[in-house]
């Protein structure tokens, strides 16, 4: 893991430097910016050491810089972690860029070790050093925001009962046969494989039309009965096979090692199937209809939620709610990865005084979709000095002043600046990769997110900075 803050530069670097070799614009931009924050790095260092005893020992890894510069080409360019590291390898501005320049590059999986070192307040107090070293450089004044939602989605597959249930039947079996492998055991004894059954079953629901289900709901609730029996069969036993093994041990330290993470995955396995089983006899048996904040939808992405946002194209999303803000320059001054599926509403307060600490100013101009809307938010604006509030009524019937006041030029030009935070959101998804989050766990899909922000304000305050020295050059002659 790192250990030193910067690398040394050899013979090779300060002949590479000689020649000229420079980066495109904005990444030139990016690395002169990174290089004048040095708080930044010095957060990054310190995630990297933490949990070290002796920090200062023991192999060489990747520098702070290094994994800060690495982490924010991969989203900018929107590569996984072995194209990252073919590309880095491959070329001499990008091995410049991430401060690697002669030095040998890691293997991918490095990457990925270092980028996991980072924790997601670590990146949300980088991207406030960002914001904040855009208002001390003249670049946003915070005059404008915009606020909207969107969901990022988690890595798994449509969820239903039978799927489920055949996703804790596999798991829970693959281990067993992991860990009696680790045990020298051919077979952990009274453990049964199931898979064969689970499969055939879970493929007879699987296949059946909307007319079938319908017509032969007798049947179907008979196969789900056995598969949920065929479940806690394989649940229970895999419990029973950890009770008798508790007591082998593995030959070496590697080996107790392993046969300790293997016994952690399948209790926390058995758990997860056991919340499925409950839920899926609660739903297909008893007929129960099951709260959603109750509903587990992915036994490997368990904080997964369900989110309706009454979208035509997709009425059901799995994954997170993500509140975005942006400043009239295109930076993200605000996110935050939100649990369950809250009402838009509730977010127009926190967002108002989080952008007067990060401004020391109201904005002049606060724009939303009609999601946002409620009396109590427009008096929390007009309270809280905002000349223009452009939040369109939703429901009820409005009233001569409010529909004077939404068809004033004033209000349909907030609106059509509050319609630029869709295109932010676009390219955060499409160039940023933030449309599907390949990590797991939640902590990692909060740095996930993190990363995607930063890579957005480091691209607008790289473009703002250039575009800025160009009319200073311009002036000059």
């Amino acid at each position: 893991m790192a250990r030193a803050t910067a690398r040394q530069i050899s013979f090779a670097d300060v002949e590479l430097m000689r020649q000229g070799v420079r980066l495109e614009p904005l990444l030139e931009a990016i690395s002169k910016f990174l290089d004048s924050e040095h708080e930044m790095i010095e957060r990054v260092r310190r995630d990297l050491v933490r949990g070290l005893k002796k920090p200062r020992k023991g192999r060489r890894g990747l520098t702070a810089p290094q994994v800060l510069r690495s982490l924010v080409v991969m989203r900018v360019k929107n590569w996984d972690y072995r194209e990252l590291r073919e590309r880095i390898a491959d070329g001499v501005t990008l091995r410049q860029f991430t401060d690697f320049y002669c030095d040998p590059v890691p293997k991918h999986d490095a990457f990925n070790r270092g980028f996991n070192r980072l924790t997601p307040p670590t990146l949300k107090a980088i991207n406030d050093m960002v914001v904040q070293a855009a208002v001390a450089l003249g670049l946003e004044d915070g005059a404008k925001l915009r606020v909207d939602t969107t969901v990022v989605e988690t890595d798994i597959h449509h969820p239903t009962d039978n799927t489920l249930l055949w996703d804790v039947v596999r798991v829970v079996t693959r281990l067993i046969g992991h860990l009696a492998k680790a045990l020298e055991l051919r077979r952990i004894k009274g453990f049964r494989d199931r898979r064969r059954s689970a499969r055939r079953r879970m493929y007879e629901i699987q296949r059946m039309t909307t007319r079938q289900r319908q017509g032969a709901r007798s049947w179907q609730t008979a196969t789900y009965r056995e598969l949920i029996g065929i479940a806690e069969e394989v649940v229970a036993s895999a419990r029973t096979a950890l009770d008798k093994t508790s007591k082998l041990r593995g030959k070496g330290l590697l080996a107790a090692m392993t046969i300790d993470a293997l016994r952690d995955q399948i209790a926390h396995y058995c758990g997860l199937g056991e919340r499925v089983i409950n839920q899926a006899r609660r739903r297909v048996l008893d007929g129960e209809q099951v709260p959603n904040a109750e509903k587990i939808y992915s036994i490997f992405e368990p904080h997964t939620d369900l989110i309706k946002r009454g979208k035509v194209r997709t009425p059901v999303e799995f994954g997170h709610k993500v509140f975005l803000a942006e400043s009239a320059k295109g930076l993200i001054t605000q996110y935050e990865v939100l649990k369950g599926n809250p009402a838009d509403e509730v977010h127009v307060a926190p967002s108002l005084k989080r952008h007067r600490r990060a401004f020391r100013r109201a904005p002049e101009l606060y724009g939303a979709d009609r999601g946002f809307f409620s009396e109590h938010n427009v008096t929390v604006c007009v309270q809280g000095a905002v000349k223009t509030i452009c939040i369109p009524q939703r429901g009820g019937r409005k009233t001569p002043q409010r529909q004077a006041y939404e068809r004033s030029a004033a209000f349909k030009q907030g609106q059509r600046f509050r319609a630029g935070i869709e295109g932010r959101i676009s390219v955060l998804m499409r160039g940023r990769g933030m449309k599907r989050c390949r990590a797991e766990g939640a902590e990692r899909f909060a740095l996930f997110v993190g990363a995607a922000v930063l890579a957005n304000n480091l691209m607008i305050v790289a473009a703002l900075l250039t575009k800025r020295s160009s009319r200073r050059s311009k002036a000059a002659r």
